[in-house]
């Protein structure tokens, strides 16, 4: 687990990532130093006018050439205005310096991880729900922000409080200095060890919010399928253990951070009695001026309020640093699909696609391919089908560079994959899913994605080509109505055609599509095959069917079994072959010879 120096670490590694703000962090320290030493100085000027009142033209201020006491009084009078007057400057300024430093720390952290986390390949997300990910996105660098707006400034405070109270101390006398002082190496103590028992509670109780967000996310994307089996109460108990794990969590925490409030407050007693007593015994034998008494006395009073606070400082960062550790963590996770440094074509792609003994594995290191070799001149459709489980939808993610091949090569235009950059190779492939993915927001919206600088009439002449405009307009704000998250407000066949239009508005030279028409009715799937037609038209186009109706006229049929190619040809060739795939068109058909 965690220990007190990893949380000094994970500060260190924070203050390295935040180098830029450097100059701010500076300017907001100084001015919280500043308002500190500001803040002090009138307890030091009760003293001193308790000095005035008590001896008069003997007294300290008379030391600076002012005799007169009513002049000492109003020297001291503006001598406070004027401190009062700075020490609210000060605070305004480190107010709004930590505060808008936060909020731009906050804002860049947040940034700065979901664009690592964009890069990241598919296989970091399988293993990691979302809602862990969001957790660190947002309530992890909510708790960092937390800290950074009050919690640094108060622990500078402390530091700058004990140093200057310290220094009047000794200034005044040593020997009660010694007396008054020896309890802040307790104090010190406590707070390390604290901080110590402390991290990896706070680690805990980070994860505990992880697992929360993670149960929230998935239960609220599966409302319909919990109510479908009438699982309401039984999920509402899952949540009720997440939670109550995430309470006792939070509980074992507090308790440690309680125990640390009253050991500072019995340590400052004892610093505040010497002072009380030893002060008022060396005043009474003559070897201490009153108004240097009470000096002593109101500075021990000043260090009572923000050590006893310290507990709760030291608590927040804590809290932040666990945090913060999360948040670095996910930033330093490595990037396995690297991006090509070279230029970008000026040009877009042929669609030539070769692979040759392509194999592939997943992290778990379950192997899905084995040795493929195809060859899809430019122009021309492939079309692949088999069992479930042969490596189809593998080889359209090594395809967009979702994966990287354990081995062999994947050549565009007769370059391997990996030549190109990753945002030009994207932009020359459309993609369309058998599970839709819609943006929430409007129709237009989601079918603008695929190029967001298109106009109205490209957005409906795309919608008309993949035959979505009709109901589109029957919509209840036609275009502009809301999808919901997810395209939950669509039927199944209507999102599938709106991901039609968006890959029809992005006019790619690859197509790549999915089983795109595994899960419509008879009707939907000849409107988006007749759509599929006009968006394959002079384009390499690659699709995974497994109704095998509706690729007789594909180019080439490669058959997949068991992560290899089995049979390749075109559909008659295959009929002829009397191999799986004919087999298969037998049990689809009924026997009806489909040339």
């Amino acid at each position: 687990m965690p220990s007190s120096t990893s949380s000094f670490a994970a500060l260190w590694q924070l203050i390295r990532h935040a180098r830029p703000y450097r100059a701010r962090f500076i300017a907001a320290g100084l001015c919280s130093v500043a308002n500190k030493l500001f803040d002090v100085a009138p307890e030091i000027l009760i003293g001193v006018a308790i000095d005035v009142v008590v001896r008069g033209q003997d007294s300290f201020v008379a030391g600076f050439g002012v005799s007169d006491p009513i002049s000492q009084v109003y020297l001291l009078g503006a001598l406070t205005l004027a401190i009062w007057v700075f020490e609210s400057i000060f605070e305004f300024a480190y107010l709004v310096l930590w505060r808008n430093l936060a909020q731009d720390l906050q804002h860049e952290l947040r940034t700065s991880a979901y664009a690592h986390v964009q890069n990241l390949d598919l296989a970091y997300f399988e293993d990691r729900s979302s809602g862990g990910l969001v957790a660190i996105l947002n309530d992890d660098v909510n708790q960092l922000e937390r800290f950074l707006n009050g919690g640094a400034s108060d622990l500078i405070q402390v530091v700058v409080t004990v140093l200057a109270c310290g220094a009047v101390f000794f200034a005044i006398s040593p020997q009660i200095a010694l007396f008054a002082f020896t309890p802040i190496p307790v104090i010190l103590w406590g707070a390390f060890y604290f901080q110590g028992k402390a991290g990896p509670r706070y680690d805990v109780v980070r994860e505990k919010v992880a697992a929360l967000s993670g149960r929230l996310a998935n239960n609220l994307a599966g409302i319909a399928t919990i109510r479908s089996f009438a699982a309401e109460q039984r999920e509402l108990q899952r949540l009720g253990s997440e939670s109550s794990a995430y309470v006792a969590a939070n509980r074992r925490a507090i308790r440690l951070s309680a125990a640390f409030v009253p050991l500072i407050r019995m340590a400052i007693l004892f610093g505040f009695l010497c002072t009380f007593v030893l002060g008022g015994k060396l005043v009474l034998e003559g070897q201490l001026q009153a108004g240097f008494y009470a000096v002593l006395v109101f500075l021990t009073q000043r260090l009572l309020w923000p050590l006893t606070r310290l507990a709760e400082t030291v608590d927040l960062f804590e809290r932040a640093m666990a945090s913060t550790r999360r948040i670095l963590g996910l930033l330093a996770t490595p990037i396995t699909i690297r991006d090509s440094e070279q230029t970008m074509p000026d040009h877009p792609a042929r669609g030539e696609i070769v692979l040759r003994d392509v194999h592939f594995a997943y992290a778990n290191g379950s192997a899905v391919l084995h040795g493929v070799d195809l060859h899809v001149p430019a122009g021309r459709t492939l079309a692949l089908v088999g069992a479930t489980g042969g490596g189809k939808s593998s080889l359209i993610k090594l395809l967009l560079r979702f994966y990287e091949p354990t081995r062999g090569e994947i050549r565009l235009d007769g370059r391997p994959l990996t030549a190109y950059p990753l945002s030009w190779l994207r932009s020359q492939i459309g993609w369309v899913a058998q599970d839709v993915f819609l943006f929430e927001g409007s129709v237009r919206e989601n079918i603008l994605y695929g190029r967001p600088d298109a106009t109205e009439a490209d957005v409906i002449a795309a919608a008309v080509a993949a035959e979505a405009h009709e109901f589109i307009l029957r919509l209840p704000q036609g275009y502009d109505t809301a999808v919901g998250e997810r395209g939950v407000k669509l039927s199944g066949g209507q999102r599938q055609r709106l991901s039609i239009a968006r890959a029809l508005l992005k006019d790619p030279p690859v197509l790549l599509l999915d089983e795109a028409t595994s899960a419509v009715d008879n009707e939907t799937e000849a409107a988006i095959q007749r759509s599929l037609a006009r968006l394959a038209h002079q384009r390499t186009v690659i699709v995974i069917a497994h109704r095998l109706s509706t690729i007789v006229h594909a180019d080439q049929i490669a058959v997949m079994e068991n992560g290899r190619v089995t049979e390749l040809g075109t559909h008659a060739q295959l009929i002829a072959r009397g191999g799986s795939y004919a087999a298969l068109w037998r049990v689809q058909t009924g026997g009806v010879d489909g040339n």
